[in-house]
Order: structure tokens, then sequence, then C-alpha cells
């Protein structure tokens, strides 16, 4: 009787001992866990989060801009264009003295097409940059089979380097760099800055804060 006895308080003590692990371990899978690294906030991109910065001017940037460093883009060219002075035609025109140019004329009778000489003309630094960054969009129809340059800086290398080649046509004047905001007025009257003791405050500017006086020796 006491061996039948045992064996129930053993089994029971076994049954309890598996419902035990189970409550922890479902309890173990169960639990949220932060992450050890958190993860970057997604912004919402029609609520806003900033945009880029402004792009740059074009004049602003051939002005900046490296012939030598456009030389080197023009190697994408080779292939199918020549640019020195006499040069013969190849799948394109050659380049010499291209900038300035009526567009789609000219080039010793090579055959352009319809499309780009519609487009009428010269060859200005502002359609030379449209053509580069993508010739289908400028004429569609047009014969170039290339897919345009993505670098606004890559373009104006290449359109300076370009413009060497047997046109020099004056390069455009850059545009102005915004002026920087006005500085927040000091505390004092009507926003004014204090002068220093035993001077006369400089009259301000119009729409400006007034600034501090140097003062006397």
């Amino acid at each position: 009787m006491d061996d039948r006895n045992n064996t129930i308080a053993g089994w029971a003590l076994f049954a309890g001992i598996c419902a035990l692990g189970l409550t922890i371990g479902t309890g173990m899978l169960g639990a949220s866990h932060a992450p050890e690294k958190p993860g970057f906030p997604i912004e919402d991109a029609e609520a806003g989060g900033g945009g880029g910065a402004a792009a740059v001017p074009l004049p602003n940037l051939l002005a900046a801009a490296d012939p030598a460093k456009g030389e080197a883009v023009f190697a994408k060219c080779a292939a199918c264009h020549t640019i020195n002075q006499g040069g013969a035609n190849g799948i394109g025109p050659n380049l010499y003295g291209t900038m300035g140019e009526a567009i789609g004329q000219g080039k010793g009778g090579f055959a352009f097409s319809d499309a780009l000489k519609s487009v009428g003309g010269n060859w200005d630094f502002e359609k030379m940059d449209h053509w580069l960054t993508s010739p289908r969009k400028f004429a569609a129809g047009t014969k170039m089979s290339f897919a345009g340059l993505s670098s606004p800086e890559d373009r104006a290398n290449l359109i300076v380097y370009l413009n060497a080649q047997g046109s020099n046509l004056p390069l455009p004047t850059p545009e102005a760099a915004p002026a920087a905001d006005a500085a927040a007025p000091a505390e004092g009257k009507d926003g004014a800055a204090p002068a220093a003791e035993g001077d006369k405050a400089a009259a301000p500017a119009e729409g400006a804060a007034a600034a501090p006086a140097e003062a006397k020796k």
C-alpha cells in the first residue's frame, strides 16, 4: 500500500514539475523584449521631413567648373564624336566650335534628325545643359542614343570643356548667394542692442536692428 502511495505521489510531483516548466516557457516566449539596437524612425514622406538643399544655379556651376574634368567626362562621348578642329564626323557630328552654333545645322553635312532640327535656336549654355541631361527629353525622336548625364557638376565640366574647343562664349554671370538671415536683436528698447556707455547709437539700416556703436577711446 505504501509503495502504491509513493508511486502516486511521485507521478503527481512529476506532473507538477512539467506544468511549472510549461508555464515558465510560455511566459518567456510571450514576453516582449526591447531590441538591443533601436531602429531608425521612418519619416512620413507626405508629412514632410525637410527638403533637400536647393539646386545650384547653372551659372554658378559653370563658374566653378573645371575644363580638365570636362575632358575626362568627354571620354564617354569619344566613341561617337571627335572634337578637334577639322575632325571628321562619325556616328555623331564633330563637336569643335559647337557652342553658339545653330542647333541641328552645319557640321560638314552631318544628317541630323528632324527632331533636333525642329528645336531651333543656337546651342547656349542652358540648352546644352538640358540636352546633356536627357537628349530624348530635349528632342523627342532624336537619333542620339546616349541616356544623359545625371550629375550637374559633370554636365557643367563638360560644357566648359566644349566651350573651350573653338567657341569661347562668355560664361553667364553667377547668381549672388542669398543674404544670411539677420541676427536676432538683443534685448533692449525696440529690439535694438544698447549702445556702449558714453556713445551715440548708430542709425539702424532699414528693416534691421541697430548694432552697438564702438566705444570711444
